[in-house]
């Protein structure tokens, strides 16, 4: 007898919000595995942020259901939310709390074993060792988006979920970031990545979720979108996605 498959990393069923007269997410389902690195893309408005903070339980669905590593999110919250972490657009810092403190703090709330030398590995991968003392004041934009990586990988996250990660990064963070990102799949992480920036998406992404008006246009690998019309061969994401989501196309 065999083991019965262990359940996707994440996994959406008919997640939908509503706010008022608006559907932001309409019936999405959507299952990401262990290892995997998926690309949500889409126009201003198209649900991009909603599904993200819904994702990491910032916002409740007003139906469906969102499992993280089978733990579901709406019965136990907080079980769930201990497999992921999320890394937003903008860092959400404590202005009286020193990068280390920082880190500490975070440890304390997933109880997190042998933090310190923890602490130290992670802020000297992200270069942020000559700043361990210094508050966020003292910190530049990139310096900032570091430290909101150190504190979400601390406790090993099952699931990563980035939004426009590379913001404020200088060119050698940027490339430490994308090897991070490789790194950490290749590991077995499941990782969630919206970005405007198609060519990151394309490089660093297995498959694509292509979202339009909260509904999902497409999804697959980049030669699966491609196989989806003949002219879509051999052609870039960006050509894709402005031919299925772009400011001309068709609602479908």
């Amino acid at each position: 007898m065999t083991d019965a498959a262990p359940p996707p990393t994440l996994a959406l069923s008919g997640v939908t919000k509503r706010y008022g007269s608006v559907t932001a997410i309409d019936a999405l389902d959507l299952t990401v595995a262990a290892g995997e690195v998926l690309g949500l893309v889409g126009p201003n408005g198209a649900g991009k942020t909603t599904t993200l903070r819904a994702i990491a339980g910032i916002v409740r669905p007003s139906a469906g259901r969102i499992a993280i590593a089978g733990v579901d999110l709406a019965t136990h919250p907080v079980d769930a939310k201990r497999r992921l972490a999320f890394i937003p657009d903008e860092p959400h810092l404590f202005d009286y709390l020193t990068v280390r403190e920082h880190c500490r703090f975070v440890a304390r709330l997933y109880d997190v074993a042998d933090a310190e030398p923890r602490i130290d590995a992670l802020l000297d991968e992200l270069e942020l060792g000559a700043k361990r003392d210094a508050l966020p004041g003292e910190l530049s934009r990139g310096m900032k988006q570091k430290l909101a990586v150190a504190c979400a990988l601390l406790h090993d996250p099952a699931l990563l979920v980035l939004d426009e990660p590379l913001t404020g990064l200088d060119p050698v963070a940027i490339r430490r970031m994308k090897g991070l990102v490789r790194a950490l799949a290749a590991r077995g992480t499941a990782v969630i990545l919206s970005s405007h920036l198609l060519t990151l998406v394309e490089e660093l992404c297995d498959r694509v979720l292509l979202l339009r008006s909260g509904r999902p246009v497409a999804i697959g690998s980049l030669a699966e979108l491609g196989a989806l019309r003949p002219e879509f061969a051999g052609r870039s994401l960006e050509d894709v996605f402005i031919a299925l989501v772009g400011e001309d196309a068709t609602e479908r």
